[in-house]
């Protein structure tokens, strides 16, 4: 195992070298596309006959790691706990009610927005999907991923209301999205529609527990960090306060997405008020600013290098540009619109609503919840339709993203 995670380290640094000496695109963005073309030119090699056993190599390398488990059960906590631990609680608080409606009401919206719109789309392509995989391709998809969104967001240079309401948005929707796809999944496991108010039921058991546990643990978390005064040990409470807060979430079977987002709002605000020095402040801040970019970059180069795994035909590449589409347009439908059209409620910027339709970027998360579907041909399709949005959104929208905010929002202080 130490040997397959120093191979993907020393691998993630030489790409992030070459990116930031000779192309100097965003890291996240930089190392994917080099993954993902060396990734392209072995199968290229490959198909012309051309073999080195390195194709052979990184396919086995691949297949060693559960791709989901690693990040849902291994980077998430640390991703989201350190993207939270920037974001201003107060600043936060004056758009709970634009964040929240977002971050719940639309995702549930854009879940059957896009399950039914792809279903429709297939259906007149000729390809063969059942309604339950389209809704499951819904729920994985529409959560917009926080480690995207934040990775990229700080190239936007968006207006800071918009910013927030975006990161905001993409740390709550995603624990939102991973609820409603386990519910899905439930119901094709067992082969039964649950009633409303046992959706409802687990909805509450899953996020609000989750919720609930996270302001426990992250109040936990912020007397022990009052109590001593060693920036040594405060930074070892907060890695086991997320490591095992996250294992402990799992283990009640709460949300441990937003349980970490939680503890993160908390120690990021309260905590670095009342319960840090400016030493321990600064190396907290430091130690966990690197943890995010470290693993951020490693998994955007898994991310290009899982190419190698997914199976791709005329059908499903056709397929997945009509998925692009009725993505986006769910999209906007349920985020832009009510963003455009109720300037009241959300209080941003005109224009707004462009930018979180093109800023919705997907990630690692929709591919990991796609991998973790039953072994099957249609789980073969959902996970090379997740997998083509994803590469569309990172380097599509990933690389346009600062454009748009510029042509679209009037930059307000």
């Amino acid at each position: 195992m130490f040997e397959i995670g120093a191979t993907f380290l020393v691998l993630t640094a030489l790409l992030a070298y070459l990116n930031q000496r000779f192309i100097g695109l965003p890291i996240p963005i930089g190392v994917m596309a080099a993954a993902l073309l060396l990734s392209l030119a072995l199968i290229g090699l490959d198909a012309a006959g051309i073999d080195f056993g390195v194709r052979q190599y990184e396919e086995s390398l691949l297949r060693s790691i559960d791709f989901s488990t690693v990040l849902m059960e291994g980077m998430l906590s640390l991703l989201l706990f350190a993207g939270a631990l920037h974001v201003d609680l107060s600043e936060l608080r004056a758009y709970r009610w634009p964040v929240g409606l977002l971050a719940v009401l639309s995702t549930l919206l854009s879940t059957l927005a896009v399950g039914f719109g792809t279903w429709f789309a297939f259906s007149w392509l000729g390809l063969e999907l059942p309604l339950v995989f389209c809704l499951l391709f819904g729920a994985l998809i529409s959560p917009t991923d926080p480690i995207a969104v934040m990775g990229i967001l700080k190239t936007a240079d968006a207006p800071k209301q918009l910013e927030l309401v975006i990161a905001g948005e993409s740390l709550f929707n995603d624990g939102v999205g991973v609820v409603i796809f386990s519910l899905l999944l439930g119901m094709l496991a067992s082969g039964t529609i649950p009633s409303m108010g046992e959706g409802l039921l687990m909805l509450l058991h899953e996020a609000g527990g989750g919720l609930l546990f996270g302001l426990a643990l992250g109040y936990l978390t912020f007397r022990l960090l009052k109590s001593v005064d060693s920036y040594q040990v405060e930074v070892l409470v907060t890695l086991a306060a997320v490591t095992g807060g996250y294992a402990l979430a799992n283990r009640l079977q709460v949300s441990g997405p937003l349980a970490m987002v939680v503890v993160g709002l908390i120690i990021g605000n309260g905590g670095r008020r009342l319960a840090m020095s400016d030493t321990t402040r600064h190396y907290i801040d430091l130690f966990w600013e690197l943890i995010d970019e470290i693993l951020n970059a490693v998994l955007f180069v898994l991310i290009g290098l899982e190419v190698l795994l997914v199976t791709f035909t005329a059908s499903t590449l056709t397929a997945a540009i009509l998925a692009i589409g009725v993505t986006l347009a769910a999209r906007a439908l349920t985020v832009g619109l009510p963003v455009a059209m109720l300037p009241g409620v959300f209080r941003l910027p005109k224009g707004s609503g462009w930018v979180l339709t093109w800023g919705g970027l997907r990630g690692g998360i929709s591919v990991a919840l796609a991998l973790s579907l039953p072994l099957g041909p249609e789980r073969d399709i959902v996970l090379a339709l997740t997998y083509c949005i994803v590469v569309f959104s990172i380097l599509g929208q990933g690389l346009t993203i600062g454009r748009v905010v510029r042509k679209a929002v009037s930059k307000q202080d």
